[in-house]
């Protein structure tokens, strides 16, 4: 199936024709279903934290990190394109019509393009949007008065005025500040300086995409020289891009390998999944993880900080009991020592042995038991489901015989087990806080932990043709899904992420004087 020419090809990639052979099979033969037992929930897998604990957790962190490394990692290759889907939708179709005029301008829900227009003067990029109208010898007011919907989303969204269109959302004004206005780059360099510092030094870690990795390079010089002036610390900012060897195949309906132009295997981005690979490059004691959208205003961060700290503090002392078993194991142990670790692994770790497992002799579990404390860490925010169930913390049967806490999407159940996700009450905002090396200092072979069992197969769009693609296991679902994993109830206003433009409209994005005045008096429809 593979020329000569196309091994060269894979070869420049960093892709194995037994790689492409496999993606293959799981085209053919799909992905097999999670064995899911039940949703994890408070006091069944999931920790609540009461007020007194919450801070016992934060000084295990604030005295143990002094003497860590921390680095935080944000997943930011994100273009801004999904931010305007509403507005594309207006601008390929509106015509100016009286009658597309009157729908418009009758919606006055949230997330409605006339809400939109309303509040325009609310959002950080609006002076930038108006100097750019200005430029050309046009004007808010007279776009308003002329109706003319299509050329302000122009402005916005094209090379005529912001470009929003072509830019990453982590380069996109979010935020309004009495000391200017902010990016989502620039938020997560503050929320830094408060709990991601190694010493005077910050460390930031963000995965972007390659047409946006110079964008990123320059904004973040500039960054790092304000806030130089401004802060006692010395911040790091370092990028990088999903790796070529995490590509996946194309093919067509009858699963063979769709070509480019050129002749070339044609090969598509991995998904999120494909990031453990820049993970793993990493090297920090302690590694926090968010999203690029997920950031507010000054006045609400507390509860973040507070929360992540607390995760980190939880990581931190699990750990050290875990090292302090994982030495008993693997050296002379008695039955009462054997029983404890039985114990940890179970009530703290949450993972469930079998009775089989238990009925093992004692050197065989207690070399199986030092298996387990030794792997990747990680403490996960769980915030209560306010709308419709989907995907979050489950126990899920293991191959070994145990069961764990994984992260599991929606789309990873089956019809049968939707039963199961209606009785779920919380999902994952991806805030973790991890620790990728071993008892000994030495970073772990990550590839080891992940499930490549757990991928996706997706209809994607690639040169004007449907495609199936597959994607990796998620991130923070297959990709650590053999990881101790430690799930920890946080408040929902640590999750405020921007999937629309609307988003930014709401109160935990707006300047408190925008917030005190309501809505703007200029009407732009």
């Amino acid at each position: 199936m593979l020329s000569k020419k196309d091994l060269q090809f894979l070869n420049k990639k960093g892709i194995t024709p037994e790689k492409i052979t496999e993606q293959i099979n799981h085209f053919i033969n799909g992905f097999p279903t999670l064995d899911i037992i039940k949703p994890a929930l408070v006091k069944d897998g999931i920790k609540q934290l009461s007020d007194k604990m919450l801070d016992e957790k934060i000084k295990v962190f604030e005295k143990s990190s002094k003497k860590l490394t921390s680095i935080k990692f944000v997943p930011a290759s994100g273009a801004a394109t999904r931010m305007f889907k509403t507005l594309y939708d207006a601008m390929n179709h509106y015509h100016n019509s009286e009658e597309e005029y009157l729908r418009i301008t009758t919606d006055n829900s949230f997330q409605s393009i006339n809400y939109l227009c309303k509040n325009l003067q609310n959002l950080a990029f609006y002076n930038d949007l108006k100097q750019a109208i200005e430029k050309d010898g046009c004007s808010l007011d007279e776009i308003s008065r002329k109706k003319d919907l299509a050329l302000l989303v122009q402005y916005l969204l094209t090379e005529k005025g912001l470009n929003f269109g072509n830019l990453p959302k982590g380069l996109i004004k979010f935020h309004k500040t009495e000391n200017g206005n902010r990016t989502p780059l620039e938020e997560h360099l503050i929320e830094g300086m408060d709990y991601a510092a190694s010493g005077k030094n910050i460390y930031l870690h963000f995965t972007v995409s390659p047409q946006h990795l110079e964008l990123f390079k320059k904004k973040g010089q500039e960054l790092i020289a304000d806030y130089k002036k401004k802060t006692k610390f010395k911040f790091h900012l370092t990028f990088s891009i999903q790796k070529p060897s995490t590509d996946t195949i194309a093919v067509d309906d009858t699963n063979m390998p769709l070509r480019d132009q050129d002749g070339n295997i044609l090969l598509r981005p991995g998904g999120h999944g494909a990031l453990i690979y820049n993970l793993m490059d990493l090297d920090a004691d302690l590694i926090f993880i968010k999203n690029i959208d997920n950031v507010v205003q000054d006045r609400l961060k507390n509860d973040t900080i507070h929360y992540k700290k607390a995760l980190a503090g939880i990581l931190i002392e699990t750990r050290e009991t875990a090292q302090y078993y994982y030495k008993k194991l693997t050296s002379k142990i008695t039955n009462d020592q054997l029983e404890e670790a039985e114990e940890f692994i179970e009530k703290r770790l949450f993972i469930l042995l079998s009775d089989q497992i238990k009925g093992w002799d004692k050197e065989t579990k207690a070399k199986f038991y030092a298996s387990l404390l030794n792997r990747p860490y990680r403490v996960c925010g769980m915030v209560p489901n306010e709308g419709e169930p989907g995907g979050g913390p489950y126990w899920v049967k293991n191959a070994d015989g145990t069961a764990s806490m994984q992260i599991v999407e929606g789309s990873q159940f089956t019809q049968e087990q939707k039963v199961i996700m209606q009785k779920a009450t919380h999902f994952n905002p991806v805030d973790l806080v991890c620790c990728i090396k071993d008892f000994k200092g030495k970073k772990y072979d990550l590839t080891k932990y992940i499930d490549s069992n757990t991928g996706f197969i997706a209809t994607k769009s690639a040169e004007g043709k449907t495609v199936k693609a597959l994607e990796l296991p998620g991130l923070w679902n297959g990709s650590m899904a053999l990881w101790n994993t430690i799930l920890v109830e946080v408040p929902i206003t640590t999750f405020n992420p921007v999937k629309t433009v609307n988003d930014l409209l709401r109160a935990e994005h707006l300047f408190e004087q925008d917030l005190l005045k309501g809505e703007a008096e200029l009407k732009m429809i």
